[in-house]
C-alpha cells in the first residue's frame, strides 16, 4: 500500500482499511478520493492524484486476490462522469457524459475483459454502450440482487433502483 498508508485518512490507508473490513465480513465498503476533479494544471494535478491512488488500488486488488477473496469481492472503480479529451481554457478539461470508463474486478466479472469503445476522441460511446441503468442492474446482479424484483409503485408509477430500465450486461460476467 506504500508509505502513504501510514498517513491516516490517505487513500492508501483507506484501501488497507477496506481490505481489513472485507476480511471481517463487511459486505459493502466505499472509498472516496477527494480532489480528483482537476480542471486546470493537469500535468501536476494528475501526477499528484495518480500517485495518491494507483499504489493503494493495485495493492488492494492484489491483496484480495492473494488472500482468495477477489472471486467473492466485487471492486467497482469509477467516477461520476467522463472527461473531454481536449484542452479547454489554458490546460483543463471539461465534463461529458457520453463515454467514460468504469473498472469492475473480481466478484464474478471476467478478468481482463474490456467491454465497449469510444470514438477516436473519447467523446461518444460507439460500441457495446452500457447505460447507467445497465451498469446498476449488472452490479446488483453480481451482488445477488434481481433489480426487477425491487419494483414498487408510488404516485401511480413503477420505481426501482434502476428506474424501470436496465439490463444485466452478461458479456462481462465470468
Amino acid at each position: 500500500y506504500g508509505e502513504a498508508a501510514r498517513e491516516p485518512g490517505s487513500f492508501a490507508a483507506c484501501c488497507l482499511v477496506a481490505r481489513r473490513l472485507a476480511e471481517r465480513g463487511v459486505r459493502t465498503i466505499q472509498i472516496f478520493h477527494r480532489g480528483w476533479d482537476a480542471h486546470g494544471n493537469l500535468p501536476r494535478e494528475h501526477e499528484s492524484q495518480c500517485k495518491d491512488i494507483d499504489q493503494g488500488c493495485a495493492a488492494l486488488i492484489t491483496d484480495l486476490k492473494r488472500r482468495g477473496m477477489l472471486e467473492d469481492t466485487l471492486v467497482v472503480w469509477g467516477g461520476e462522469f467522463g472527461r473531454t479529451p481536449t484542452l479547454e481554457n489554458n490546460n483543463g478539461r471539461g465534463h461529458h457524459p457520453f463515454g467514460f470508463t468504469m473498472v469492475l474486478a473480481g466478484g464474478g466479472v471476467k478478468g481482463g475483459h474490456a467491454h465497449g469503445t469510444t470514438d477516436d476522441f473519447g467523446w461518444w460511446a460507439i460500441e457495446n454502450e452500457v447505460h447507467i441503468h445497465d451498469l446498476h442492474a449488472t452490479i446488483l446482479h453480481l451482488m445477488g440482487i434481481d433489480h426487477e424484483r425491487l419494483t414498487f409503485q408510488h404516485g401511480g408509477r413503477d420505481f426501482r433502483l434502476t428506474d424501470v430500465y436496465g439490463n444485466v450486461v452478461r458479456e462481462i460476467i465470468a
